[in-house]
């Protein structure tokens, strides 16, 4: 077997491609390739179909929590939606009814403005005729006295006061002023 080496390598060509040493190739590279096969299937593929499987497992969690997140969100959300319509609700009923007891104190103070503004009225339409009444009767007398004066001037002793008064009161209902 020594001198079969050493003729392949005087001869210069592959020994891989002597036909002589196939069947042994063939056997060795059979052997190899079944002892590698064992390491893969036996080590290294179990870890990488576990790593694969783990993987798969550890995404399809992921998005079962994704999608119980998704859920909660929403049940959030509704929930945030449903409080703010009731706090709307409650804010325009509070609202409302500041609005009617302002509504109801406005008309309580109106009408007791209304109230005081005719008593007042009142008050003053008296005060206005008394003013009227003692104005038309400081009227007559000074009408009377400036006629008694003006006759006195014009004509000394010819006047008479019962008989100016007449005409003086003639005069002022003619014009409206006194009754």
């Amino acid at each position: 077997m020594a001198t079969e080496n050493i003729d392949h390598a005087q001869s210069g060509g592959m020994p891989q491609l002597d036909f002589s040493t196939w069947a042994s190739q063939i056997f060795w590279t059979a052997v190899a390739l079944f002892v590698l096969y064992k390491i893969l299937n036996g080590s290294i593929l179990p870890k990488i179909s576990g790593a694969l499987e783990d993987r798969h497992n550890a995404i399809a969690d992921d998005l079962d929590k994704a999608a119980e997140l998704k859920r909660q969100a929403e049940d959030a959300e509704a929930a945030h939606t449903a409080a703010l319509a009731t706090a709307k609700a409650d804010a325009n009923k509070i609202i409302a009814e500041a609005q009617n007891e302002i509504d109801a104190e406005l008309a309580t103070a109106s009408a007791e403005a209304d109230a005081e503004i005719a008593a007042r009225t009142a008050e003053s339409e008296v005060r206005i005729n008394e003013v009227r009444a003692e104005a038309q009767s400081n009227a007559k007398s000074i009408a009377t006295d400036t006629a008694q004066a003006i006759i006195e001037k014009l004509a000394p002793g010819l006047s008479d006061k019962s008989t100016v008064e007449a005409a003086v009161s003639r005069a002022l209902s003619a014009a409206g002023v006194a009754k």
